[in-house]
C-alpha cells in the first residue's frame, strides 16, 4: 500500500541544514520514492504551525520508506539534518480509491 511521509522542519542550524538540503536529492533519487511536495515558506491554513519547512514523500510501501531512511547514504547525510533542524516525520497510508 501506498505510503506517504510527511516532514515538518523547524530550522535551528541553517549552514548543518543547507549541508543536508544539499545532498538529499542525490540520495533520494537513487530509491523508489517520489517527492510531492518541498515548501520552504509552509504556513499554517488552520490551526498552530511553528515549522518553517514541510516535505511531502510518497514511497510504494513502508518498506520502500524503510529501504530510503535506513540506507547507509542517507544516514551519511542525516546527521547534518539532525544537527541543522528539529524534524518530525509522520506516515501515513494512502487511500485504496478502487473501492
Amino acid at each position: 500500500m501506498t505510503v506517504y511521509a510527511v516532514g515538518m522542519i523547524k530550522i535551528k542550524n541553517a549552514d548543518e541544514y543547507e549541508k543536508y538540503s544539499s545532498q538529499f536529492m542525490d540520495v533520494f533519487n537513487k530509491f523508489d520514492g517520489k517527492l510531492l511536495a518541498a515548501d520552504f515558506n509552509a504556513r499554517a491554513a488552520m490551526g498552530e504551525w511553528d515549522c518553517d519547512r514541510l516535505v511531502v514523500m510518497e514511497f510504494p510501501d513502508k518498506k520502500a520508506f524503510a529501504a530510503w531512511a535506513t540506507s547507509d547514504d542517507y544516514q551519511r547525510i542525516a546527521k547534518h539534518r539532525d544537527a541543522g533542524a528539529d524534524v518530525t516525520v509522520v506516515l501515513a497510508n494512502g487511500v485504496d480509491q478502487t473501492s
